[in-house]
């Protein structure tokens, strides 16, 4: 496995790094945001570890950048900064999870393989998709076309999507949902997920005529073929 870790702070990036090199992976370190940012662009990496807080340009500009560009290498969040809205904050700016300092370097790899063994579809070319009957998903350029209509959607509703058409059929929990969408473990009494989903709702079956996104009231949802059209 070939790691970037983009950390300003030398003892842990030596800690980082040696943990990683005893197990058998090859581990670049850089101490500055910008040539984090350069390398992670120019070279292929099975995963990037980036601090929250760094020289030059701090991990979220990283991070924005890197998905602006379609790059979608998995990328953990390392930070002091531990309260819900940071991490959330991370979150949403395109990193996959978000470990608190200090940790336990345990953990640390437990999450990296984690995001290293992802299905690689997620990073394929331009003209890579996945359908389920009348909806297809553009995994890099983010479009949604139902019925042959482009809808628009917002990013935790595209999310949301992605989840149900990657296993049509399967009921998900709001556990599952907000874990693999938002990326975090939030508070399932909140109604979050709920008002998401009813507006994916609405939008996809405004226009399908093959799907609809099923209740199953204190359970979960699941994407179903529409078998009364």
């Amino acid at each position: 496995m070939n790691i970037l870790l983009i950390e300003d702070d030398k003892p842990i990036a030596q800690y980082i790094s040696k943990g990683f090199k005893e197990a058998g992976h090859n581990v670049e370190w850089v101490d500055n945001g910008r040539i984090g940012f350069a390398l992670a662009v120019e070279h292929p990496f099975d995963v990037c570890i980036v601090d929250r807080m760094l020289p030059e340009l701090d991990g979220l500009a990283i991070i924005k950048g890197l998905r602006a560009i379609n790059n979608s290498v998995p990328i953990l969040i390392l930070s002091a900064l531990s309260d819900v809205d940071e991490r959330v904050n991370g979150l949403t700016s395109g990193a996959d999870d978000y470990l608190v300092k200090p940790f336990a370097f345990s953990e640390l790899e437990a999450r990296v393989h984690i995001l290293a063994s992802r299905p690689k579809a997620l990073q394929l070319d331009e003209t890579s998709s996945i359908q389920f009957e009348d909806i297809t998903l553009n995994l890099i350029t983010r479009e949604v076309s139902v019925n042959n209509s482009i809808i628009d959607l917002k990013n935790k509703e595209f999310g949301l999507l992605e989840v149900f058409i990657r296993q049509p059929n399967r009921v998900f929990s709001r556990t599952m949902l907000m874990e693999k969408v938002w990326g975090y473990n939030f508070d399932t009494q909140t109604n979050v997920i709920d008002v998401h989903i009813s507006n994916l709702r609405k939008k996809i079956e405004s226009v399908s005529t093959q799907c609809f996104i099923k209740t199953l009231r204190g359970i979960g949802y699941a994407l179903e073929r529409n078998h009364h059209e």
